[in-house]
């Protein structure tokens, strides 16, 4: 009789617990299916036009490799690698080191500090297309802020993103003011989670804020800025939008991106199948990089994901 009533009480749970995995299926299933169609699908898709030939409205044909083979002899892609290589060089440091020092401002007790602290992360949450258009108006060689300001202290004015020796640094210091606010947030974030009880113990002993820093707080933060690097490096392999809003590419392809140059063989040449071999190559360097640096973290015990 005991064994009876322990059996049925086992399948009673057993049962339960499957309606409650059932309830909870069918609350994420929908997202779920949503997420899968909006990611699975077009990868697949876009692996399946890399190796045809499409221009959007006659049928396609095989192309087998060719458009991969392909990649290895086009001016035009190299100097689009090279120029998003040039801007992340630039701009993934700076984001780092620049965002770096502002938490570390921000995180005293100062007057206001809330409303710097909001200041500095709203222009992170603006479209990065409205902040291209806005940056037309401030770099804008005839009436813009920019040239404004040097011709009020004397300095020579400035062509910015109309000319190709300027338009892609100008490019870093647009992205810069626009993303600089996520790195921010995330070290400021660790600042605070660091005890306050060891850099009290550090200035005690008599370290100075320079070694309290180098110390204490940078140690700290060290899987933050695996996470900040691997972030902030895919967020330049992919610029697109501020190109699309500000320099469409130019002046004379200066500021032309891999990115840029995906939407300009798909949409403007329609040249469906090498666009997307194009993709799939970007996809899988900035895969390659992540590994590595999440790789790398963990090997020296750096761990931020």
């Amino acid at each position: 009789m005991t064994t009876i009533s322990v059996w049925t009480g086992r399948t009673g749970a057993s049962k339960r617990s499957l309606r409650q995995s059932l309830t909870g299926w069918g609350f994420v299933a929908p997202a779920t299916l949503i997420v899968l169609g909006l990611t699975v699908f077009p990868a697949l898709w876009a692996f399946y036009l890399s190796r045809r030939n499409w221009d959007g409205i006659s049928p396609s044909t095989p192309a087998a490799w060719s458009n991969y083979e392909r990649l290895l002899d086009d001016p035009q892609l190299r100097s689009a690698v090279s120029h998003t290589l040039v801007f992340t060089a630039i701009f993934v440091p700076a984001s780092i080191i620049i965002g770096m020092l502002l938490a570390t401002a921000l995180n005293r007790q100062i007057r206001l500090v809330a409303f710097y602290r909001t200041a500095i992360f709203v222009p992170f949450v603006a479209s990065a297309a409205a902040t291209g258009i806005l940056a037309n108006y401030v770099f804008s060689p005839q009436f813009g802020i920019a040239n404004a300001a040097l011709r009020v202290l004397n300095l020579p004015e400035q062509q910015f993103l109309e000319s190709d020796s300027q338009a892609l640094l100008t490019l870093c210091v647009i992205s810069l003011w626009g993303e600089i606010g996520f790195t921010v947030v995330i070290y400021l974030a660790a600042l605070q989670d660091i005890p306050e009880s060891l850099v009290e113990a550090a200035i005690v002993d008599g370290a100075s804020t320079w070694r309290v820093f180098w110390h204490i707080k940078l140690p700290h933060l060290a899987p933050v800025t695996v996470f900040a690097t691997v972030w902030q490096t895919i967020t330049a392999l992919q610029l697109f939008d501020l190109v699309f809003t500000t320099t469409k590419g130019g002046p004379l392809g200066a500021t032309q991106t891999v990115v840029y140059y995906v939407y300009y063989q798909a949409f403007q040449l329609t040249h469906y199948g090498y666009a997307s071999a194009v993709a799939y190559i970007l996809f899988g360097f900035t895969l390659l990089i992540t590994v590595g640096v999440i790789a790398y973290s963990r090997r020296v015990k750096m761990e931020a994901f």
